[in-house]
């Protein structure tokens, strides 16, 4: 199967769009991080979290749609990662400034890794860049 072509105009929609929702997302991640970092009450940064939540899984969500394999490449492997370890914000409440510092750490090799480490499948043992590398 082919990779989908987009129109010029569709292109900038979805690149602005996804432009505009990591922006969202930053913002709420940096609302969440000075409130955990520097031990603010909760109510104070809950509407950062929340913001940050929707945002993430709006991302998260637009990359499963585009290609299911996302979640089978290190950037989706790693982006459960960091939702298992933001989960352990529950039962360990008195980690999570290091459990955040982590979560960023690894939002770093996601976001800003060399190509060949984003797009590595841990189901296949090498990058894979397109839908026309495996087949499903």
């Amino acid at each position: 199967m082919a990779d989908k072509q987009l129109s010029e105009k569709q292109f900038w929609f979805q690149r602005i769009g996804k432009t505009g929702l990591r922006a969202v997302h930053l913002l709420g991640i940096c609302g969440v991080g000075g409130g955990v970092l520097l031990g603010v009450a909760k109510p104070e940064w809950q509407h950062f979290w929340t913001m940050a939540m929707i945002s993430g899984c709006a991302l998260m969500g637009w990359e499963i749609l585009r290609d299911w394999r996302w979640l089978i490449q290190l950037k989706g492997v790693l982006t459960l990662l960091k939702l298992l370890l933001l989960a352990l914000f529950i039962p360990f409440p008195e980690y999570k400034s290091t459990l955040f510092v982590i979560i960023l750490m690894l939002s770093v090799v996601v976001s800003h890794g060399p190509a060949g480490l984003r797009h590595y499948s841990v189901l296949h043992r090498r990058r894979i860049e397109s839908r026309r590398e495996i087949k499903g």
